[in-house]
């Protein structure tokens, strides 16, 4: 993952910004005092998770699944897979894993969110649709350029989106963000609809931390920078979710990305660790005491 790399990391400031001052608000509406907690990777190809798969794997999704309780799912943005895939993914994966799919890019890159679009996302929820309990959360990502003057768009995508499947996006044009009048409508909008507001903490991109959740779900996207600061960018990670926890959050969705994949699992197996200590998760760590694999640090 690309997206906000930097050829110097330790220049960057690293340090969390203050939650919004609605978050704590949102959080504490409905609180249930349960929180689920699911943790994985972008993808689960030997060819990006180098080191991480046993050497004789023969179905890397299944092995996977084993490790992890989720997947970021990448590979729906690229191609709109037919029922049966996804019916696959669903039965070799355990009972309770979970796929967070990326909506496909005819929808947010092509037409980007026209009025038009409506089929395609339709087409693609046929499919989705078979991973039945399985399925998490479908998640929306915009491309750099697509800015507030189509706001009318995401009004429409959004109100438009079935109810019954939970919803997430992600915006990464500056605007969205640090136009505080846009800003706010934004977010006005996704708690109204019950849309969560999907958190990128990128090297580069500092200026979309808007640490504003829309509704009880944390939906984080987390880019490390193959640097030492990964490992206490994630701790501060776990002391906010900790606090989010306390007040009512009730999903977190954490999904590690890294600018040479091969290190994901790695920094996986590190937060999981974390937050099973100051959470009391009880979450597996990934290749734990697993002869000939990455070890974790």
């Amino acid at each position: 993952m690309k997206f906000g790399s930097v050829d110097h990391p330790e220049e960057i400031d690293f340090t969390l910004p203050k939650d919004h001052t609605d978050t704590l608000k949102t959080l504490q509406k409905n609180p249930s005092g349960h929180t689920q907690v699911f943790v994985g990777c972008a993808k689960w190809n030997k060819a990006d998770l180098k080191g991480f798969y046993p050497r004789g794997t023969k179905d890397e999704l299944e092995y996977y699944s084993r490790q992890f309780n989720s997947i970021e799912l990448n590979a729906t943005f690229y191609r709109i897979f037919p029922p049966e895939q996804f019916e696959k993914w669903h039965d070799k994966t355990p009972a309770d894993f979970k796929f967070f799919p990326k909506l496909n890019q005819e929808v947010s890159h092509w037409k980007r969110l026209n009025d038009d679009v409506a089929p395609v996302v339709d087409n693609y929820l046929y499919s989705a649709v078979n991973l039945k309990e399985k399925l998490g959360c479908v998640f929306l990502q915009m491309h750099n350029n697509f800015a507030p003057k189509d706001f009318d768009r995401v009004i429409n995508f959004v109100e438009g989106w079935p109810k019954e499947i939970p919803l997430a996006v992600e915006f990464r044009h500056t605007d969205w963000y640090n136009d505080k009048a846009i800003a706010e409508d934004l977010y006005q909008l996704l708690e109204a609809n019950n849309v969560s507001n999907i958190i990128v903490d990128s090297a580069g991109r500092r200026d979309i931390m808007h640490m504003r959740l829309t509704n009880s779900r944390a939906f984080v996207r987390y880019v490390g920078a193959n640097h030492a600061s990964d490992y206490t960018r994630l701790d501060d990670w776990v002391e906010r979710l900790k606090y989010w926890k306390d007040n009512g959050l009730e999903h977190i969705n954490f999904f590690v990305h890294q600018n040479i994949e091969k290190e994901s699992p790695l920094l996986s197996a590190y937060f999981i660790k974390k937050l099973n200590a100051e959470l009391g998760t009880d979450l597996k760590i990934p290749n734990e005491d697993t002869d000939g694999q990455q070890k974790l640090l």
